[in-house]
C-alpha cells in the first residue's frame, strides 16, 4: 500500500508542532517534580514552626532546675536566655563587654542581642535534629521591649507561643536559694547586692509582662516555694495535659 509523500510530510510536521506546543505549555513531569521539590524544601525550611513556652519567675524561683528536668524527661529543649548571654560573654566577641556590664549591674541586656542568641540557638539545634521543635525559653521575656523584638524576629509562622509558665516564689526563699547556689556556681551576679538589684528589676519590668500575658489568658502559674520534686510533679502534669 503506497503512502503519499505529501501526506506523510504533513503528518510529521503536525506531530512536531504539537509536541513543541506540549513542551512549551506543559513542562515534563520530571522537571515539574524537581521544581516542586525544590520549592517545597525552601518553603518547609522558611516556615518551620517551633513550639515555645516562655518560663518566667524571680531570680532563684527554680526556673532552670525545672526546665532541666523537663528537658531530661520530656521532649522539650531547654534554652536559658541568661546562660546564652553568659556564654557569649565568655566568647570574647564584641558583645562580651556590654553583656558583662549589664549582667553585673543586674540590668537587662538589649533585646536585640538576646533574641538573636535565642533564635540562633533554636535554628542550630533544629538543623542538627529536625525533631527538636519544642523549646522552653527560660528567663525571657523580661520587658515590653523583649516582647516587641521577639514578635518582630520570631513571628507566629516561625515560633508559636503555647503559654507562659510562671514560677511564683517569695523573695526570702529565692534569696536563700541564690546564696546557697553561690557557693558552687561561680557566677559573679550571685551576691546579695546584685540579688537586690535583680529583684527590683524583676518587680519593675518583668512582673508587668507576666500581668500582660495573664490578661491574655496565657499564664500558667506554679507555686514554687516547695521541694523540687513537688514542684516538678505539678509542672509535668501541666505539660502532659497539652
Amino acid at each position: 500500500l503506497g503512502i503519499c509523500p505529501f501526506s506523510a510530510f504533513l503528518f510529521i510536521s503536525s506531530s512536531i508542532a504539537y509536541t513543541q506546543y506540549l513542551l512549551r505549555h506543559h513542562p515534563s513531569s520530571s522537571s515539574s517534580k524537581a521544581k516542586n521539590t525544590e520549592m517545597g524544601c525552601t518553603t518547609s525550611s522558611s516556615k518551620a514552626k517551633f513550639q515555645v513556652v516562655f518560663v518566667l519567675g524571680g531570680p532563684g524561683a527554680g526556673k532552670g532546675t525545672q526546665c532541666t528536668l523537663l528537658s531530661d524527661r520530656m521532649s522539650w529543649t531547654h534554652l536559658s536566655a541568661g546562660d546564652l548571654l553568659r556564654e557569649e560573654r565568655k566568647s570574647g566577641s564584641d558583645l562580651a563587654e556590654l553583656i558583662n556590664s549589664k549582667i553585673s549591674a543586674g540590668q537587662i541586656v538589649p533585646s536585640s542581642i538576646t533574641v538573636k542568641l535565642l533564635k540562633g540557638a533554636m535554628e542550630q539545634i533544629y538543623e542538627l535534629d529536625n525533631s527538636k521543635t519544642k523549646f522552653l525559653v527560660d528567663g525571657f521575656p523580661r520587658s515590653a521591649e523583649n516582647v516587641s523584638v521577639w514578635d518582630e524576629h520570631m513571628p507566629a509562622s516561625v515560633a508559636k507561643l503555647e503559654f507562659v509558665l510562671f514560677f511564683d516564689c517569695p523573695e526570702d526563699v529565692m534569696t536563700g536559694r541564690i546564696l546557697e547556689r553561690a557557693k558552687t556556681s561561680g557566677r559573679n551576679d550571685d551576691n546579695l547586692e546584685t540579688i537586690r538589684k535583680r529583684f527590683k528589676t524583676f518587680r519593675d519590668t518583668t512582673m508587668p509582662i507576666v500581668d500582660m500575658f495573664e490578661k491574655k489568658g496565657m499564664v500558667k502559674t506554679i507555686v514554687a516555694d516547695k521541694s523540687v520534686d513537688d514542684v516538678y510533679t505539678e509542672v509535668e502534669a501541666l505539660f502532659q495535659s497539652m
